[in-house]
């Protein structure tokens, strides 16, 4: 994480933030672009956006208020996976916002969408697969589900995140090879 300032001020307005309830509902931040975001080419560069997508899912954690739940069993976000496509760019000073939320999971991995937008619309969007990793391993996403309260069943994954889970399984096999 190389951008504390931002990653202090998400934790800050997190923990003020009244806590939300139910696991589904979006992170929603508003950012501008510095100097130090830029590439050669002067628009953000496309490294910075995996990061921005980490203060997405910090700020899920706090304003869900997991991260205790997370440090007492000592279970750790990893990602497995990403894909992200770039509509546009973002110019310097520009402001954009960041979208995070979990859309499912299966046996295996979380699914997340992040969107960023500007007043020109879609900027990215990416869909990343992550676990959480507790002292035993891969802690399966029902057993996170249920002690953060949720009883229910995943819901439906989008078509687009089915087909990307083939894709990432037919990966996942040919890297065992």
């Amino acid at each position: 994480m190389n951008l504390i300032f931002r990653l202090i001020r998400v934790i800050l307005a997190g923990l003020m933030a009244p806590p939300r309830t139910g696991g589904f509902s979006e992170s929603v931040l508003d950012f501008r672009v510095w100097p130090t975001d830029l590439d050669v080419n002067l628009h953000m560069t496309n490294a910075r956006y995996l990061s921005i997508f980490d203060l997405g899912r910090a700020d899920l954690m706090v304003r869900h208020r997991t991260l205790r739940l997370f440090l007492k069993n000592g279970w750790r976000p990893m990602l497995g996976g990403a894909t992200v496509r770039f509509r546009r760019p973002l110019a310097p000073l520009q402001k954009f916002r960041v979208i995070s939320r979990v859309v499912g999971w299966d046996a295996k991995w979380f699914y997340m969408e992040h969107r960023i937008e500007s007043h020109e619309g879609l900027v990215a969007l990416a869909l990343m697969r992550g676990v959480f990793y507790g002292r035993g391993g891969v802690e399966p996403p029902e057993k996170v589900m249920h002690a953060l309260g949720h009883r229910g069943d995943s819901p439906p994954l989008p078509a687009v995140i089915q087909s990307w889970r083939e894709l990432e399984m037919n990966v996942d096999q040919m890297l065992a090879e």
